[in-house]
């Protein structure tokens, strides 16, 4: 069941990600919610490196860093895909 929440959790943060950042992005859903889950992943890292632990509640704190390390990864991510698509598109 743990495999499950990871790709809801990466979906939802993926969505949230990119309506924060600015702009149009061209990347697809499935590279959005891979980068959600890999914003999960980095956000739980940095909160447990500045030392929040889980506390009683909603850890407002450990989702923040979430948020915040999946807008960074769907943002790097968004300009990847694109210098990849737009060379591709150059050749043809």
């Amino acid at each position: 069941m743990g495999w499950l929440w990871a790709i809801i959790v990466g979906f939802v943060l993926g969505l949230i990600a990119k309506a924060v950042i600015p702009g149009k992005q061209h990347s697809p859903l499935w590279l959005t919610t891979i980068c959600g889950i890999l914003g999960a992943i980095v956000g739980n890292a940095v909160a447990r490196g500045v030392g929040v632990e889980e506390t009683p509640g909603i850890d407002w704190s450990r989702h923040i860093f979430q948020l915040v390390a999946a807008v960074i990864i769907v943002f790097l991510a968004d300009m990847a895909y694109m210098n990849l698509v737009g060379r591709k598109r150059q050749r043809v």
